[in-house]
Parts: C-alpha cells; sequence; structure tokens
C-alpha cells in the first residue's frame, strides 16, 4: 500500500509540473507577439517622413539664395582716376524694377541713356519700350542720380561731358534684348550682354585689363 501510495503522489506531482512548463511556455510566446507588436508601433512610417522634408527645406534655402544673389548690385561709381573717366562696374545685372543709383565719386559726370531723344545720343540703344534717362551732371562728390528700369532688355548709357573719351556702360535687365543686345555702344568698348548676366556684374578693371 505505501508503495502504491508513493507511485501515486510522484505521478501527481510529474502532471503538476508538466501543467506548468506547460504555462510559462505560453507566457514567452505571448510576450513575444506583444514586443513585436510594440516595436512595430514604436517605428512608425512618420519617423520616415520628417526624414523626407528635411532636403526640401534646404532645397528652398537653397533657391532663396539664388534668387537674392541674380540680382546683384544696383549702384554704379562715376570716377575720375588721373586720365581715366568710367563707370564702375562698366556692366551691371538687374532684374525688372530694379532702380540702379549712380554715385559721383570723383570729377563731374552724368549718366544719359543711349535714346535718340537726348542730346548727344545719335543711337538709340536701349530696348523700344523703354524709358530713357539723362542726368544733370554732378559735381559733387556723393551726389547721386536714380533711374528705375522695368522693361527687359540691353541698355547702353554714357557720361556727357566725357562720351568722346569713351566713358560708357551697360545694363542687362532680366535679359539682354533690343538694339543694345549686339555689338558695343559707338563711343566705346562694353562686355557682351551674355557675360554681364553670367558674371552679375563686370568692374572697370576686370574689363579695362
Amino acid at each position: 500500500m505505501r508503495r502504491r501510495t508513493y507511485l501515486a503522489t510522484v505521478g501527481s506531482t510529474v502532471t503538476g509540473l508538466s501543467v506548468a512548463l506547460a504555462g510559462c511556455g505560453g507566457a514567452p510566446g505571448g510576450g513575444a507577439d506583444e514586443d513585436t507588436a510594440a516595436d512595430e508601433d514604436d517605428t512608425p512610417a512618420g519617423d520616415g517622413a520628417d526624414d523626407t522634408t528635411e532636403p526640401d527645406g534646404g532645397d528652398g534655402e537653397t533657391d532663396a539664395d539664388g534668387e537674392t544673389a541674380a540680382g546683384g548690385s544696383s549702384e554704379v561709381e562715376m570716377v575720375t582716376e588721373d586720365d581715366e573717366y568710367y563707370f564702375d562696374p562698366i556692366g551691371l545685372f538687374v532684374e525688372p524694377g530694379t532702380t540702379v543709383t549712380w554715385i559721383n565719386v570723383s570729377g563731374a559726370h552724368s549718366t544719359v541713356a543711349y535714346a535718340e531723344s537726348n542730346d548727344q545720343a545719335e543711337t538709340t540703344r536701349i530696348p523700344s519700350d523703354a524709358e530713357p534717362w539723362n542726368s544733370d551732371i554732378l559735381s559733387e562728390a556723393d551726389a547721386t542720380f536714380e533711374h528705375t528700369l522695368e522693361t527687359p532688355g540691353t541698355y547702353d548709357y554714357f557720361c556727357g561731358p566725357h562720351k568722346s573719351l569713351g566713358m560708357v556702360g551697360r545694363l542687362v535687365v532680366g535679359q539682354p534684348g533690343g538694339p543694345g543686345g549686339e555689338g558695343s555702344a559707338p563711343d566705346g568698348e562694353l562686355p557682351d550682354s551674355q557675360t554681364i548676366v553670367d558674371q552679375g556684374s563686370v568692374s572697370y578693371d576686370e574689363f579695362s585689363g
């Protein structure tokens, strides 16, 4: 009787252990499924979307910078230096609607568009729809004259007192074009219109060499 009782007790214990082990085996499996689901939830597609928006913002900044550099400076100096009389830069690119300011650095100068409606201009070298300009002679240091350029194209101009000495300049507004788009002014050499567009501005020293 004792032997049967002992075997029955052992059998019950083994059965209980089997059930317990089966329960433990099920728990890790369930936990793994939950962890996997949690991992999937922790790495949403939204993180990838955030990564792709950063380059877009960078491109926008580059475009904005490109637009700012395109217009360049809108000032032109008028200079007397020894026996030289010149505009600097001699070639300047601006966007339509830009107001160009000529500054008298030294000497006495004017800025006059090559338009037959202006005195001293035997030919027209500005766009046909453009408004010509003709400043007074500026004799005081730092005196200025301003003119706003609306019509795209090439504008050639000169200094009234020094036209015969080759004091000429060129503006390109938006893109080359018009009667001034080809060749140079009749009173002096000028940089090519496309070169002005490509560089933004051409200094007198750079052009005269």
